[in-house]
């Protein structure tokens, strides 16, 4: 029995939240009453309540007068429920020493500090030690008014010191500044973690009518195809950009990933670009230290016809990398729980990937199988169009076209 949208059923279980106990009862039951038979079963279904909760009402409307008071019936001054700090005037005290013995912290921070209880074990420790009886809700009270919150650790802190770091990001943020102001692209650009086709697990729940069963063991050598997602995210516009490569993790592969994306998006969003920024880390295919990244960089500014500026960020700070929070996180959850049956079910999925913010995410395929192992030209180093920054030239620097005036 479904009589209304749901769109109505969720306005319904809006307005019953926000009303008393009492109240609660007698709308659930006239909302019963409007539907005839069937309707306290699914009035309770639809409200979140029991069954027994809309007969009550319905036993209430009856025993109310034919002709209403005069003026509305109140609440008696001092009546209902006392709060918990008036019944436990020692609550706060107890509250502490419960937590004292099952609070660790930061040795280096003495704000940071934590506790491995539950609302319920608090609760439970409370009646043992104390004779108090009290909610998780009311324990759940006493936490934030004592600071404490539900927190997930944060990936914010650096695996270790690194020279030069506050450096380089205000470098950065130097070159975001003047190429926005200058209307020329800002691209963040990263290789997504490998995926492989076949039956096996991925994390994430989905809604199923059977169980879904995969290999109890991830052997890659089972797998029907290897996926190398390229993400590319262009900062200004709030757009993503994947390239599912089925070969390899290079160099060539990555400015393959950026050409795809100039022709067929770039130069259409900025006709007028004489510069193209790339941010990104300093490993993988895009190595900040290896020639063989760099010499395939020279020809694609070559064959664009664009300078292309490339600010690396430094050692241990990826994560500062705008793809790693403004793109990637998204396209997991879009994928979550997903069984990656085959390369075209991964490209479906990926371009469903979107945000609150506006966030569109563009999916293509690249199946051209790449080299590992190239080495650059004996004679690259000599005949090269890189232009290296004079601070901090490692993680700075410009390739441009073969036209360019040195």
């Amino acid at each position: 029995m479904q009589p209304y949208p749901s769109e109505i059923e969720l306005a319904m279980k809006k307005y019953y939240t926000t009303l008393s106990e009492k109240d609660r009862r007698r709308y659930a039951a006239i909302e019963a009453l409007k539907l005839g038979h069937g309707g306290q079963g699914y009035i309770a279904q639809v409200l979140g309540c029991n069954e027994k909760t809309v007969s009550r009402g319905l036993d209430e409307l009856a025993q109310l007068p034919a002709q209403p008071p005069e003026e509305p019936l109140l609440r008696k001054p001092g009546g209902g429920r006392k709060p918990y700090d008036e019944t436990h005037p020692d609550i706060d005290r107890q509250f502490l020493e419960v937590l004292q013995e099952h609070t660790a912290g930061d040795p280096m921070d003495e704000r940071v500090v934590w506790t491995d209880l539950t609302p319920q074990d608090i609760a439970g420790l409370l009646a043992t030690h104390h004779q108090v009886q009290v909610s998780k809700s009311v324990v759940r009270k006493l936490l934030y008014k004592h600071k404490y919150r539900r927190r997930q650790a944060q990936k914010k802190q650096t695996f270790k010191a690194v020279a030069h770091r506050d450096e380089q990001f205000t470098k950065i943020a130097e070159l975001k500044a003047e190429f926005q102001a200058a209307s020329n692209p800002i691209i963040s650009f990263d290789t997504k973690k490998k995926e492989y086709l076949g039956n096996f697990y991925r994390d994430g729940h989905l809604y199923t009518l059977e169980e879904l069963r995969v290999y109890d063991h991830d052997f890659n050598s089972q797998a029907d195809g290897v996926i190398i997602p390229h993400g590319i995210y262009d900062w200004q516009r709030n757009l993503g950009y994947l390239h599912l490569g089925t070969s390899k993790d290079t160099s060539e592969f990555a400015c393959d990933c950026i050409r795809s994306w100039w022709y067929q998006h770039g130069r259409a969003g900025y006709p007028q670009a004489t510069a193209l920024l790339g941010l990104c880390d300093g490993g993988g295919s895009n190595h900040a230290h290896h020639y063989i990244f760099k010499e395939d960089l020279q020809k694609l500014a070559d064959e664009l016809g664009l300078e292309i500026r490339i600010a690396h960020y430094p050692p241990y700070c990826s994560k500062y990398n705008p793809i790693e929070h403004r793109l990637f996180p998204h396209v997991t959850r879009a994928c979550q729980g997903v069984i990656f049956s085959s390369l075209a079910l991964v490209k479906e999925l990926m371009e469903k990937t979107k945000t609150s913010k506006g966030l569109k995410v563009v999916v293509d395929i690249i199946e051209k199988v790449y080299q590992t192992g190239r080495k650059a030209a004996e004679d690259f180093k000599q005949n090269m169009r890189i232009i290296f920054d004079t601070v901090l030239p490692q993680w700075n620097y410009r390739a441009l076209p073969n036209q360019t005036v040195i």
